[in-house]
Parts: C-alpha cells; sequence; structure tokens
C-alpha cells in the first residue's frame, strides 16, 4: 500500500500544515519507506515472541510517606523581592 500526494495534501490538512511541492513529495517518499519497513517486519514470524511490557526493567519505586518539618514563611519569603505573603509576586509574562 502507498501513500499518495493526495493522501500527503489530505494529512497535511488534518494536521493544520503547509507544505511546498518539494516538502510534499518528500513526505510521501518518507511515509513510503516507513510502510515498506512495516510491511517487513509483518513477514517475520513473532508467534512465539512475548511482548515487551518495560523495555527498560524499570519499576516504580515507593518511598515511605514521612511528615517532615516544613519551612516558615518568614523563612520563603526571606529572598524574595516583593514581599506580600501567601503570595510570590513575579513579572508579568504574557502579553495581549
Amino acid at each position: 500500500m502507498a501513500v499518495t500526494l493526495l493522501e500527503v495534501e489530505k494529512i497535511s490538512k488534518l494536521a493544520k500544515l503547509r507544505f511546498d511541492d518539494t516538502q510534499k513529495n518528500k513526505l510521501q517518499e518518507d511515509m513510503n519507506r516507513i510502510l515498506d519497513y512495516v510491511e517487513k517486519i509483518n513477514e517475520l514470524n513473532l508467534s512465539k515472541v512475548e511482548p515487551a511490557g518495560n523495555i527498560n526493567e524499570t519499576y516504580n519505586l515507593f518511598r515511605k510517606d514521612e511528615i517532615k518539618q516544613n519551612l516558615k514563611q518568614e523563612e520563603i519569603f526571606k529572598n524574595t523581592f516583593t514581599k506580600s505573603p501567601p503570595f510570590f509576586k513575579v513579572p508579568k509574562v504574557i502579553k495581549k
């Protein structure tokens, strides 16, 4: 199954992306190479291969919940430029 230029245009429209003709041709080639690779994988007999649950063999590491001493408000705000507890004042970063 090969990807056509019409399908590339449809996919790019759905993804709200714009490409020129050169980029569309390149995308078509790349998508077709990916599909060729998937077809090669599908030719393999994987009936005796168990699916991998986690290839990194990592596990959740849990720790005990312990109550620790909280910082006092004065200590938290001692390094701030503008003090208006219980809030931190920061410069505006979003412009309208």
